[in-house]
């Protein structure tokens, strides 16, 4: 036994070796037991060397790095989209005040809050509470479906009724006044539209018909969708806008401004014979756009009897609102007509009408006689808009 390998002897001296590191061991220098490296067993030639330079290498490593990358920002571009993507939406279709088509899809349940959006977005003035509206719309009933066997069925609908068959049986839509509808949802959902727009609401049944909604079928948990194309918007106490004009003719009745909302105060002149010829006065010259023929036009008016001073008709007055005339086509007394067609939007007219140019040798019984000069005073406040 040598003095090494006796207890308390030397140390044996330990071989040193450096073992590369796995990452930087390429492939042609190191081929795993029993896996040829060609044929035969290969395993005492020499690895061939490579056909590609260090700096060839390097450029296909990064082509290949920068390919995965694409490809893995695309599958992730993907995945967010699928996760991001719209979901079922109240498709809404149509020009504007023309009967909308309407799509509420199966797979969309009526939940969450009220919601309002403009699928047509007009350039007109805001809506606030108070204001009177024209509007065309329809309604649909919509509620969760009941059915439980099919899950990607979750709600029903069904239209309800609509303002566009009505004109068409020669039955007009009347003014709405917001805050004054009966509908919670549908006058705070139109709080801040435009006119011009078409507004799709979405009103759960908190904020609905309540009771009466039991007379169109409604459930106590269907909710309710409108549609409403808005025509005209009047403020609350409109007034006429633009220049006024002074009415120098002492012969003619004296028209006295009373303040916004209010019907002006109209004193026929005393010992004076009516003309008898149609006379259309401005009193103040609006900024808008002129009347034309076939336009419909929205005003407040006040109509007197020249003999007497009564009033017979008026627009103005606690449940008074705005109403529309159309313009040149008829519609109207002959005078009221004639004095409507070129006025502008915001004026303010003094009319008086002979007979012939109000309602003839008849009259309109009880208020008015055959022989009646019918005196007028209107603002013009807005036109409806059309297709």
């Amino acid at each position: 036994m040598s003095e090494d390998d006796k207890p308390g002897g030397k140390p044996a001296i330990k071989a040193k070796a450096k073992i590369p590191n796995a990452k930087n061991i390429r492939s042609p220098e190191f081929t795993p037991h029993g896996i040829s490296a060609g044929r035969g067993s290969g395993l005492n030639r020499p690895s061939a060397p490579s056909a590609l330079t260090a700096k060839q290498a390097r450029k296909r490593r990064t082509l290949m790095i920068a390919g995965l990358v694409a490809v893995a920002l695309a599958i992730a571009g993907g995945i967010g989209y699928w996760i991001s993507r719209p979901g079922p939406e109240i498709e809404v279709t149509g020009k504007f005040a023309a009967e909308p088509k309407v799509k509420i899809p199966t797979d969309l349940a009526p939940e969450g809050k009220r919601k309002a959006t403009a699928s047509i977005k007009g350039t007109g003035p805001k809506i606030a509470s108070g204001d009177t509206l024209f509007v065309q719309y329809s309604f649909y009933q919509w509620s969760k479906d009941k059915d439980e066997e099919d899950s990607s069925k979750k709600s029903t609908s069904k239209q309800l009724g609509s303002s566009y068959k009505q004109e068409a049986q020669g039955q007009p839509t009347r003014p709405l006044v917001v805050g004054k509808s009966g509908i919670k949802g549908f006058d705070q959902g139109m709080v801040g539209q435009t006119a011009g727009s078409r507004v799709v609401l979405q009103i759960p049944p908190s904020q609905g018909f309540g009771k009466d909604g039991q007379q169109l079928g409604l459930g106590e948990k269907d909710w309710v969708v409108f549609i409403v194309d808005v025509q005209a918007v009047v403020p609350k106490n409109a007034a006429p806008q633009g220049t006024k004009k002074e009415l120098a003719d002492k012969k003619l009745p004296k028209v006295e401004d009373q303040g916004p909302g209010k019907a002006p105060k109209v004193t026929m002149p005393k010992g004076e014979d009516a003309p008898d010829k149609l006379q259309v006065k401005t009193l103040v010259e609006g900024t808008g756009p002129a009347l034309a023929k076939g336009d419909e036009a929205v005003v407040n008016y006040q109509g007197k009897i020249w003999k007497t001073g009564q009033e017979f008709d008026t627009s103005w007055g606690a449940e008074g609102a705005p109403a529309k005339f159309a313009v040149g086509t008829g519609a109207t007394v002959p005078g009221f007509d004639k004095g409507l067609t070129g006025a502008k939007i915001g004026s303010r007219l003094l009319l008086i009408l002979p007979p012939k140019e109000g309602y003839g040798s008849k009259g309109s019984p009880p208020k008015i006689k055959g022989d009646d000069t019918l005196v007028f005073v209107i603002d013009v406040l807005a036109k409806i808009q059309k297709k």
